[in-house]
């Protein structure tokens, strides 16, 4: 959301119109005490917030209040930078995350991005099998293959599009995961994510799949339908993220 107390009206708005069961969002940039949470009870929506002051933070909004609610990876070697919350709505768990961008190939911040990665998959193995119903999703800052970024020949190796992400992002896939868009849509020309640099960026579709929602062995044949939104991305003040969506039928 690039700023949660900045963007709350566009949030309420999408959840007014759509009124998912669970919508999670990243960036929310905002201690737990200064979060909008009357905004959204007003509504009928529960919060679950894991943030901190001006960086980072991760929230599930949910229908009904979040059942076995964890935060972060569980590891004293990873600081506690508000990246992970994890919680469980009628028996699915939703895991919501908002990866490390990684800043600079090569960087101190790179390499923790890739450790960091590494550390998720460790943390998804230990706590969930590949047949349970899971729902991983979030701001991931990988655009996978060359379909998922407007130019992949011009960002290729670089931050969001490096083959060290890659490598550790298909390990995690490996443990079981399905990507619920690309079940229903194939090909380039579809992206979660717009640089404010480019001004034009919307108009011309230049932009990056970096949002992802990923479905378990065990819940992936419930997905009915997964598409991206661009009106939140349209609408005045936006995130430079817009909305991704899924269904399942359960």
């Amino acid at each position: 959301m690039n700023s949660i107390r900045l963007r709350a009206p566009i949030v309420q708005e999408w959840l007014a119109e759509h009124e998912p069961d669970v919508m999670v969002v990243q960036e929310t940039k905002c201690e737990d005490s200064k979060f909008p949470l009357a905004d959204f009870e007003e509504i009928g929506y529960h919060c679950t917030i894991h943030g901190q002051k001006g960086f980072n933070g991760v929230a599930i909004i949910s229908r009904e209040p979040l059942q076995r609610v964890s935060l972060g990876l569980g590891d004293p070697l990873f600081p506690e930078d508000c990246r992970v919350i994890i919680g469980e709505v009628d028996g699915v768990a939703i895991i919501n995350t908002y990866v490390p961008n990684g800043t600079q190939v090569g960087s101190d911040k790179w390499d923790y991005k890739l450790r960091w990665l590494e550390r998720f998959r460790t943390m998804i193995a230990e706590r969930f099998r590949p047949s349970d119903p899971v729902i991983w999703m979030g701001d991931i800052n990988i655009a996978p293959t060359p379909d998922d970024v407007y130019n992949s020949a011009k960002v290729y190796g670089k931050v969001g599009h490096h083959p060290d992400e890659f490598s550790r992002l298909d390990a995690i896939m490996d443990w079981g995961w399905s990507d619920c868009f690309r079940r229903f849509t194939q090909g380039p020309g579809h992206y979660t994510y717009f640089d404010y640099v480019i001004t034009t960026s919307v108009q011309r579709n230049q932009g990056w799949r970096i949002d992802h929602i990923y479905a378990s062995e065990g819940l992936a044949g419930a997905c009915t339908a997964c598409q991206i939104d661009l009106e939140p991305r349209r609408m005045d003040k936006p995130s430079d993220h817009t909305v991704v969506w899924a269904e399942f039928d359960r």
